[in-house]
């Protein structure tokens, strides 16, 4: 039987980045002259940066833009950020059975670290610039048992890892669409995390 290893997605899944990565496109905007609907931008957090970039700057612009883009993150992007609900306690519950939290996720590791000093919560590893399948090579290197996540790519990164995938309907993606993506359940938010962790466990660890 492994030991227990869950894996999270950060953007929607454990902090509400929205305000943070809104005010960080505005900010390019500022800087490039080019306009971005930062609104827009973050009602489909999810995907690699530079999907969202590529949206709005023309091609040739689009690496630039990203680097652009993640020099003005920390001074703008961190201190709005806050913990989704349950953020930590789902953390500590883990922890409380002698598990290892990894945080796996698109934003770049750096970047990620930033947040999750800035709002005190301890992960043991942090894998970044991972996407969909991606993240599995992540999860499988940290031998994970389960992954959490609010994205659709997220349950596919969790099957391709061949762990049951967690998904939290506090993002972009609905219920249905993480269900239908094959998610082994769907949780309101990290809040039921806790109550629902002893039946994943079992779901993980047994199969």
């Amino acid at each position: 039987m492994s030991a227990l290893t869950v894996g999270f997605d950060l953007d929607m899944t454990l902090v509400d980045s929205r305000p943070g990565i809104a005010a960080t496109h505005r900010a390019l905007t500022a800087r490039t002259g080019v306009y971005v609907d930062a609104d827009a931008a973050v009602s489909r957090l999810g995907p690699p940066l530079r999907v969202e970039i590529a949206r709005w700057f023309p091609p040739e612009q689009v690496d630039s833009a990203v680097v652009t883009f993640r020099e003005l993150y920390p001074a703008y992007a961190i201190t709005p950020t806050a913990p989704l609900p349950g953020a930590a306690e789902a953390i500590a519950a883990v922890r409380a059975r002698g598990g290892r939290v990894l945080v796996v996720t698109s934003k770049l590791g750096a970047l990620a670290r930033l947040h999750l000093d800035h709002l005190g919560l301890t992960v043991d590893e942090v894998a970044g610039d991972l996407f969909a399948e991606e993240k599995a090579t992540a999860l499988r290197a940290h031998v994970a048992t389960h992954y959490v996540g609010d994205h659709v790519a997220d349950m596919v990164a969790a099957h391709a890892a061949g762990v049951p995938g967690i998904a939290v309907a506090t993002g972009p993606c609905s219920r249905e669409e993480l269900a239908a993506a094959g998610a082994e359940v769907v949780l309101d938010d990290l809040t039921e995390f806790p109550g629902a962790l002893e039946g994943l466990v079992r779901l993980a660890l047994t199969e």
